[in-house]
């Protein structure tokens, strides 16, 4: 018996060094879930994608138990701040106007903007050239934002997700969608993409597009889970792993400047 003890010593000692090593209770991080190739749901019914691994990557570093809660982008914030998740992974722009409301970590990506739409389109996309014409965007986004801003005489069709525009664009019901670039061409790319290209420049006006992509978070907490997310960010920016991953996604750096 002495000896099974004995055994069993180095198992239980590691056991007690996992549980001493964690860094806190379950951690309910907000994706979309709808927003390839950074978030969607494969065919197995399971979350996939860009920021999905990442997510868990940083779970990982951090020694946290996550759970992953898939969420309609507009209600990622009210549930934030309503306590049902701990913090926003989900592509979220970190910009003057929702750091009134949340906090940020640093930025972990950056991409600009594009406007896409049928093949034969004109490549003008000023407010005069799309005068009376229908722009599709997800609502509660910085695209919203930009196109209600400067598009005054379109019309604004807005959408609980970017797939449902992708749908509107291509049976003609709006005309032009404005979306990240890198979320564009993979849409582009698919065979649903057929008939789309984009049009104009890459956008990248920090007053509506913000300064990257960051991790929403409550603002009391920014000092202290905000800090673990940050440490998580820099370490996977220095070692590689973050470059590595990307390039699984995208045939170019999207690694913030």
């Amino acid at each position: 018996m002495q000896r099974r003890l004995l055994a069993l010593a180095p198992l239980l000692a590691l056991l007690c060094l996992g549980s001493a090593q964690a860094q806190g209770p379950k951690l309910r991080i907000g994706v979309e879930g709808a927003y390839p190739p950074f978030s969607e749901v494969g065919a197995d019914g399971q979350l996939k994608g860009f920021e999905i691994e990442l997510a868990r990557e940083w779970c990982a570093r951090m020694k946290r138990e996550c759970e992953l809660v898939k969420t309609d982008f507009d209600g990622l914030i009210p549930a934030l701040q309503a306590r049902k998740i701990d913090a926003i992974v989900a592509s979220l722009s970190i910009t003057e106007q929702r750091r009134k409301t949340i906090g940020f970590s640093k930025p972990y990506y950056s991409t600009p903007q594009t406007f896409i739409a049928r093949k034969g389109t004109a490549d003008d996309i000023s407010p005069v050239a799309l005068k009376g014409k229908k722009i599709g965007v997800q609502s509660a986004t910085i695209n919203e934002a930009y196109v209600s801003a400067l598009y005054k005489d379109s019309t604004i069709v807005r959408y609980a997700s970017q797939d449902q525009v992708y749908l509107d664009l291509k049976a003609g019901r709006v005309d032009y969608s404005l979306v990240d670039k890198t979320a564009a061409q993979t849409f582009i790319d698919s065979p649903n993409g057929a008939g789309v290209q984009t049009i104009g420049p890459a956008l990248r006006d920090s007053k509506y597009f913000g300064e990257g992509v960051g991790v929403g978070l409550r603002k009391a907490d920014v000092a202290s889970l905000g800090a673990q997310f940050n440490a998580v960010i820099a370490a996977g920016q220095a070692d590689g792993s973050f470059k590595r991953l990307a390039a699984k996604y995208f045939p170019y750096d999207i690694s913030p400047p």
